[in-house]
This record gives C-alpha cells, structure tokens and sequence, in this order.
C-alpha cells in the first residue's frame, strides 16, 4: 500500500471493513477522502481516523461521540482536552461493559441450575416411563 494515499479495496483489505462502511463514515463525516472523480484515496489520517473509529465501536462509543472525540484533536492543547474526555467516556462504557458482564454472569449461573433441574426431572421421567 502507498505510504501515503489508499483507495478504497486497500482500505477495505487492510481494516476488514466494507466499501459500504467507508462511505457510511465518509457521508458521516468522520473520514474524508480525496475525491477524485468517484475515486476515493484514503489519507494516512484517515487511516489513523478509521482505526479509532473501530476501536471506539468495539468499545461501545457511538458514532457522534467519536465524532466529538475526533473533533478535538485540533483543539491545540497537545491533545490534554481529548484525552481527557476519551478517558471520561471510556470510564462511564467500562463501567457499564462490567455491569453488562456481571448481569450476563449471573444470568448463565441462574439457566445453567435451571438446566441441571430440568436434566434430573428428565432422567427421572424416562426412568418411570422405562418402568411402565
């Protein structure tokens, strides 16, 4: 790949993501291309764009607070406001991806009893049944 300049199938290729996807993003305005007629090249920054944008996605972000996340890199404090805020905001989805996974937890153990019940009811019923 060009150190510089990707078009769309490399982009693609080297994300795993869909030509649909990076339109999605463009129309979005969290990438943005260079057009050359409906030729699209990637930028280095819109690599660096598009690899925070799934990670922030893996991590719960919506799309509009990647947007602000993203907005703030030019605020011109050395980056202080927008990591600030992306630690403000990764703390409030950890917090709710470990509620999420306590929740889960507690639901696995509740149907994993549930089926230890229903496996000795159903042992004892064939056992009646095969006695009959």
């Amino acid at each position: 790949m060009n150190d510089t300049l990707a078009t769309i199938g490399q982009m693609c290729d080297e994300f795993d993501v869909t030509p649909r996807t990076l339109r999605f993003y463009e129309a979005k305005e969290l990438l943005s291309p260079i057009r050359e007629g409906q030729k699209r090249l990637f930028t280095k920054r819109d690599r660096a764009r598009l690899k925070l944008i799934l990670r922030g996605k893996r991590f719960g972000f919506s799309l509009e607070e990647i947007r602000q996340l993203l907005n703030l890199y030019h605020v011109g404090d050395q980056q202080v406001t927008q990591l600030a805020r992306t630690h403000e905001l990764a703390q409030k989805h950890l917090s709710n991806m470990i509620a999420q996974r306590d929740e889960l937890t507690l639901a696995i153990s509740d149907l994993e009893a549930q089926l230890k019940v229903v496996e000795a009811m159903l042992v004892e019923r064939q056992s009646q049944a095969a006695a009959e």
